[in-house]
């Protein structure tokens, strides 16, 4: 690698670094070290191609998406945690700061399964549409769009006080709804 290489690659850690680590952060649901990890491989594989990439931060989020997909899909299956009583409601306020939301929106992403997390950080953190989802993880559109909905009713259930709109087909409780029927 020739100096002017390293000199880009090296601006290209120093200004993205903190970004690609965010959203690492996200894919791994809140782990510090494994999302440094994540961050670290990818730029180390960008790093033995950097001279023949085109769209360097393209080229390592696409990295960072496949690594988490592999790891989600070398993990067992994991039972869900299971305690004696209903953990404390999180009441929310209605002069809520976007930090208490932020906090409550982690501790949930955190409580996904890594395909689920991985899905949703995708659609709505990254902004991908459901072909691209499909494309960067390999699976079909239908797929992208199941999995998103039910990753989607997850995250109401573990975290009601985000209040987002209800599925359709559901009441405001979340209980199923009858077809034609009105409330």
């Amino acid at each position: 690698m020739d100096p002017q290489d390293q000199e880009s690659f090296r601006d290209f850690v120093d200004t993205r670094w903190s970004t690609l680590l965010r959203l690492a952060n996200l894919l791994t649901g809140g782990d510090r070290h494994e999302a440094e990890d994540v961050v670290q491989i990818a730029l180390m594989k960008a790093l033995g191609r950097w001279r023949h990439i085109d769209d360097p931060e393209s080229y390592v989020r696409k990295v960072m998406y496949r690594h988490q997909i592999s790891r989600w899909r070398l993990r067992r299956p994991h039972r869900e945690a299971t305690f004696a009583g209903p953990p404390e409601f999180l009441g929310v306020a209605d002069g809520t700061s976007d930090a208490d939301l932020r906090i409550i929106v982690a501790q949930a992403l955190a409580r996904l399964t890594p395909r689920q997390r991985t899905m949703l950080v995708l659609r709505y953190f990254e902004d991908l549409s459901e072909t691209e989802v499909a494309s960067v993880l390999g699976c079909t559109v239908g797929t992208v769009r199941s999995t998103t909905h039910r990753s989607l009713a997850r995250l109401r259930g573990l975290a009601p006080e985000l209040g987002g709109p209800t599925l359709p087909g559901e009441s405001a409780t979340g209980t199923n709804v009858p077809k034609g029927a009105h409330t």
